[in-house]
């Protein structure tokens, strides 16, 4: 504990965020550049270095938080580095992009502003990079065992990476054009540059991963061609299969996913096309959904130049403060009032004058869809619901909609592809790929992981599912494993 004192003398401080009226203007990162460096070591020095550090149980990736916090507030860079790749792959996509369970589980947030662990975390992790502290390290020997990894996210980049270093040779197959799965074409370049991407695929390529692209397992190579190259099979394609709202007027032109949406933007953005054929600039923009998905659609909208963009929430507008009786520390508290760099955006630019707060409508639930003579949308009606979801009478208003995105999340893989059924892997209920408790499929050498069998989850538990299937599959090829597992299939974050 570098600062015995640091909780009770250095208030909190956030990486501050570049002004509204700039950040829009192009597709950069919201944060201030060089501005964390200077402030992170006085923000380090608040961790209390605790006895039972709930950080610890509130990061399924075990992340060493007390330790790496003491080395930041001593300025031992080369040392934090090393404590926070022990337990995490690519802390410079969670530093940027977790919604940071581990500040929820902060001893300090019982009562005070928590330890903005997520930033020193983004601290280490580009310094590692400035500083050269992340070489390839590819194995000293090669176990003559092959790995096929389907899907190119956090999970499967992170078990395909561990598998690696265990001297496995491991080809990644992924069906677009680019590797990074949501990372790369569902994140907005404005929650995280491309670039943090680009350098962990080329330390990866150095230490000996394979990558096959634009490869769609199940069409461009079959299921059964696929175990017979290789002699473990790690299913990590996500969760792609979106769920759709089923109200009158769906099938007007102009009603799109969310994932049809946000790719686009990104291409523009890494230069593959000029304009997004689903740009919103003019348009009277709605997003049904009020999870982060949603919010990335705000941004995006906002920074096309859209002439109105509204969020809508079913639930009612949460309260400032976490409800201790309903979501005690150290549970993540899901019902909190929380403003992303979209939503203040949108509040400063007013892009939904209608709205309940920044551009969200809370507690409300969409009826239907109206358009034009010529089949396209251009009015949502809706009507606010009670906290069981029941319409309340004489609340039904109509916003005008050239562009609707549903943004209602996802139920598990994607069948269109035809592994799953190639393969016959057994299914939940749910529609996520049922496993044993060693990530093992009913399939043999087939191994799942990630959403495709968790569900829709957070990056942090994607790659925590990565290193530990690799663990699992590295048992099932050697007979042993000397590999990290921090998580078992069936673990779960604390809640009440």
């Amino acid at each position: 504990m570098a600062d015995p004192k640091g909780f009770m003398t250095t208030p909190r401080q956030d990486w501050p965020r570049r002004p509204v009226e700039e950040r829009v203007r192009d597709w950069d990162e919201v944060y201030v550049p060089g501005a964390l460096l200077p402030i992170i070591s006085k923000q380090a020095d608040r961790c209390m270095d605790c006895g039972i550090p709930f950080c610890h149980d509130a990061c399924p990736l075990g992340n060493l938080i007390p330790e790496w916090n003491d080395l930041v507030s001593r300025e031992d860079w080369r040392a934090a580095a090393d404590r926070l790749h022990a337990t995490n792959n690519f802390p410079e996509f969670t530093g940027r992009l977790c919604p940071a369970p581990c500040e929820a589980g902060c001893v300090l947030a019982i009562n005070q502003p928590a330890v903005t662990i997520k930033n020193v975390e983004c601290a280490i992790a580009d310094r590692v990079w400035e500083e050269g502290f992340a070489p390839p390290r590819p194995p000293e020997r090669l176990s003559g065992k092959t790995v096929a990894v389907i899907g190119s996210g956090p999970t499967g980049l992170a078990a395909a990476q561990q598998l690696t270093r265990a001297g496995h040779t491991v080809a990644v197959y992924e069906r677009d054009d680019r590797p990074g799965g949501l990372m790369r074409y569902g994140i907005p370049e404005f929650k995280m540059e491309k670039h943090h991407l680009e350098r962990r695929l080329e330390q990866m390529r150095a230490e000996g991963t394979k990558f096959r692209t634009s490869m769609s397992v199940g069409q461009d190579i079959g299921a059964d061609e696929l175990r017979t190259r290789y002699d473990a099979v790690v299913l990590a394609m996500g969760a792609t299969a979106w769920r759709e709202l089923t109200v009158p007027g769906r099938e007007l032109t102009g009603v799109h996913q969310a994932m049809e949406y946000l790719p686009l933007s990104n291409r523009v953005c890494a230069g593959d096309l000029e304009t997004s054929p689903l740009s919103a600039a003019g348009k009277h923009v709605v997003i049904v959904g009020g999870g982060d998905t949603g919010a990335d659609c705000l941004g995006t909208a906002v920074r096309e130049g859209a002439a109105s963009v509204t969020q809508l929430d079913i639930y009612a507008l949460p309260e400032a403060q976490r409800d201790e009786d309903a979501e005690p520390w150290p549970t993540y508290p899901i019902r909190i009032y929380r403003l992303s760099a979209a939503h203040e955006e949108a509040r400063d630019l007013r892009t939904a004058p209608v709205a309940d707060a920044d551009a969200r409508l809370f507690a409300a639930s969409t009826l239907r869809f109206d358009g034009d003579a010529a089949g396209h949308v251009r009015s949502l009606h809706l009507v606010e619901v009670d906290a069981r979801r029941r319409p309340v009478d004489g609340t039904g208003r109509t916003l005008p909609a050239d562009l609707v995105l549903l943004a209602l999340g996802f139920s598990g893989p994607g069948r269109q592809d035809g592994l799953v059924d190639q393969l016959g892997l057994a299914m939940e209920p749910r529609g996520t790929v049922a496993r044993d408790a060693g990530f093992a499929t009913n399939v043999p050498g087939v191994f799942v992981a990630g959403d495709a069998a968790r569900g829709q989850s957070l990056i942090v538990w994607a790659i925590a599912e990565g290193r530990a299937v690799a663990a699992a599959v590295d048992r099932h090829l050697t007979g042993s494993s000397r590999l990290p597992s921090p998580i078992g299939p069936y673990d779960r974050p604390m809640v009440v």
